[in-house]
Protein backbone atom coordinates (compact mmCIF):
# COMPACT_ATOMS: atom_id res chain seq x y z
CA UNK A 1 0.00 0.00 0.00
CA UNK A 2 1.67 3.73 -0.82
CA UNK A 3 1.43 6.14 2.13
CA UNK A 4 -1.64 8.07 0.32
CA UNK A 5 -3.83 5.24 0.68
CA UNK A 6 -2.96 4.27 4.32
CA UNK A 7 -3.25 8.23 5.10
CA UNK A 8 -6.87 8.13 3.44
CA UNK A 9 -7.78 4.44 4.99
CA UNK A 10 -7.35 5.66 8.31
CA UNK A 11 -9.19 9.01 7.78
CA UNK A 12 -13.08 9.55 8.43
CA UNK A 13 -14.80 9.38 5.09
CA UNK A 14 -15.32 13.16 4.84
CA UNK A 15 -11.70 13.47 5.65
CA UNK A 16 -10.55 11.57 3.00
CA UNK A 17 -13.40 13.05 0.20
CA UNK A 18 -11.89 16.52 0.90
CA UNK A 19 -8.14 15.46 0.41
CA UNK A 20 -8.85 13.91 -2.38
CA UNK A 21 -10.72 16.48 -4.39
CA UNK A 22 -7.94 18.94 -3.24
CA UNK A 23 -10.00 22.40 -3.11
CA UNK A 24 -13.31 21.04 -4.40
CA UNK A 25 -15.72 21.01 -1.15
CA UNK A 26 -16.83 17.71 0.03
CA UNK A 27 -20.29 16.55 -1.06
CA UNK A 28 -22.78 15.48 1.13
CA UNK A 29 -20.90 17.52 4.19
CA UNK A 30 -22.31 20.95 5.60
CA UNK A 31 -21.61 22.92 8.45
CA UNK A 32 -24.43 25.19 10.13
CA UNK A 33 -23.40 26.71 12.92
CA UNK A 34 -26.78 28.37 13.25
CA UNK A 35 -29.74 27.66 14.07
CA UNK A 36 -28.56 25.49 17.34
CA UNK A 37 -30.29 21.96 16.90
CA UNK A 38 -32.86 21.24 19.90
CA UNK A 39 -30.05 18.93 21.01
CA UNK A 40 -27.79 22.00 21.95
CA UNK A 41 -30.85 24.12 22.72
CA UNK A 42 -31.91 20.91 25.60
CA UNK A 43 -28.27 21.28 27.14
CA UNK A 44 -28.91 24.98 27.32
CA UNK A 45 -31.61 24.78 29.47
CA UNK A 46 -29.94 21.80 31.69
CA UNK A 47 -27.17 23.78 31.94
CA UNK A 48 -29.63 27.41 33.33
CA UNK A 49 -31.26 24.58 35.34
CA UNK A 50 -27.95 23.43 37.22
CA UNK A 51 -27.21 27.30 37.39
CA UNK A 52 -30.50 28.26 39.02
CA UNK A 53 -30.85 25.66 41.21
CA UNK A 54 -27.10 24.99 42.12
CA UNK A 55 -24.49 25.68 44.28
CA UNK A 56 -23.07 29.08 42.09
CA UNK A 57 -22.18 32.29 43.19
CA UNK A 58 -25.21 33.51 41.36
CA UNK A 59 -27.35 31.34 43.73
CA UNK A 60 -25.15 32.89 47.11
CA UNK A 61 -25.51 36.34 46.31
CA UNK A 62 -29.29 36.17 44.37
CA UNK A 63 -30.94 33.28 46.38
CA UNK A 64 -31.12 29.99 44.75
CA UNK A 65 -34.36 28.91 42.52
CA UNK A 66 -36.94 25.48 43.36
CA UNK A 67 -36.16 22.63 41.34
CA UNK A 68 -40.09 23.51 40.58
CA UNK A 69 -39.14 26.74 39.26
CA UNK A 70 -36.24 26.07 37.55
CA UNK A 71 -37.23 24.26 35.06
CA UNK A 72 -39.83 26.57 33.43
CA UNK A 73 -37.51 29.77 34.22
CA UNK A 74 -35.12 28.07 32.26
CA UNK A 75 -37.14 26.88 29.34
CA UNK A 76 -38.70 31.05 28.92
CA UNK A 77 -34.96 32.14 29.82
CA UNK A 78 -33.52 30.05 26.72
CA UNK A 79 -37.00 30.50 24.15
CA UNK A 80 -36.58 34.46 24.64
CA UNK A 81 -33.09 34.49 23.90
CA UNK A 82 -33.55 32.07 21.23
CA UNK A 83 -36.50 34.40 19.51
CA UNK A 84 -34.28 37.69 19.96
CA UNK A 85 -31.18 36.27 18.17
CA UNK A 86 -33.36 34.61 15.23
CA UNK A 87 -34.99 37.57 14.95
CA UNK A 88 -31.27 39.76 14.23
CA UNK A 89 -30.53 40.05 10.80
CA UNK A 90 -27.34 37.67 11.40
CA UNK A 91 -29.33 35.03 12.30
CA UNK A 92 -30.78 34.22 8.22
CA UNK A 93 -31.07 30.04 7.90
CA UNK A 94 -29.12 30.75 4.79
CA UNK A 95 -26.35 32.75 6.53
CA UNK A 96 -22.37 32.41 6.06
CA UNK A 97 -21.01 30.92 9.04
CA UNK A 98 -19.32 34.31 10.18
CA UNK A 99 -22.92 35.13 10.11
CA UNK A 100 -23.91 32.30 12.05
CA UNK A 101 -21.27 32.87 15.01
CA UNK A 102 -22.46 36.23 15.60
CA UNK A 103 -25.90 35.01 15.99
CA UNK A 104 -25.11 32.43 18.38
CA UNK A 105 -22.57 35.01 19.94
CA UNK A 106 -26.18 37.37 20.26
CA UNK A 107 -27.73 34.12 21.60
CA UNK A 108 -25.41 33.35 24.23
CA UNK A 109 -25.05 36.89 25.64
CA UNK A 110 -29.27 37.17 25.37
CA UNK A 111 -28.98 33.91 27.57
CA UNK A 112 -26.69 35.46 30.19
CA UNK A 113 -28.74 38.89 30.44
CA UNK A 114 -32.15 36.92 31.06
CA UNK A 115 -30.62 35.27 33.41
CA UNK A 116 -29.24 37.60 35.06
CA UNK A 117 -32.41 39.60 34.89
CA UNK A 118 -34.73 36.94 36.28
CA UNK A 119 -32.27 36.17 39.46
CA UNK A 120 -32.69 40.07 40.18
CA UNK A 121 -36.05 40.04 39.75
CA UNK A 122 -36.63 37.24 41.58
CA UNK A 123 -34.36 38.52 44.46
CA UNK A 124 -36.19 41.95 44.37
CA UNK A 125 -40.03 40.61 44.63
CA UNK A 126 -38.39 38.20 47.48
CA UNK A 127 -37.04 41.14 49.29
CA UNK A 128 -40.16 43.20 48.79
CA UNK A 129 -42.12 40.70 50.42
CA UNK A 130 -40.10 40.20 53.23
CA UNK A 131 -39.99 43.72 53.91
CA UNK A 132 -44.04 44.02 53.55
CA UNK A 133 -46.17 43.44 56.69
CA UNK A 134 -48.42 40.30 56.55
CA UNK A 135 -51.59 41.01 55.06
CA UNK A 136 -54.53 41.90 57.70
CA UNK A 137 -51.70 43.32 60.08
CA UNK A 138 -51.12 47.06 60.34
CA UNK A 139 -47.99 48.39 59.77
CA UNK A 140 -45.24 48.62 63.10
CA UNK A 141 -45.49 52.05 64.80
CA UNK A 142 -42.28 53.92 64.08
CA UNK A 143 -39.65 53.61 66.89
CA UNK A 144 -38.71 57.18 68.42
CA UNK A 145 -35.59 57.48 66.44
CA UNK A 146 -37.43 57.07 63.41
CA UNK A 147 -40.00 59.89 64.69
CA UNK A 148 -39.69 63.13 63.41
CA UNK A 149 -39.56 66.80 65.45
CA UNK A 150 -42.25 68.55 63.77
CA UNK A 151 -41.38 71.81 64.98
CA UNK A 152 -38.13 73.48 62.90
CA UNK A 153 -34.98 74.54 65.20
CA UNK A 154 -34.00 77.79 65.69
Amino acid sequence: MATDELHSAGAPAGVAAAEEGEGEAAQGFSFSIWPPTQRTRDAVVRRLVDTLGGDTILCKRYGAVPAADAEPAARGIEAEAFDAAAASGEAAATASVEEGIKALQLYSKEVSRRLLDFVKSRSAAAAAAAAAPPEGEAPAAPSESEVVDPQPAE
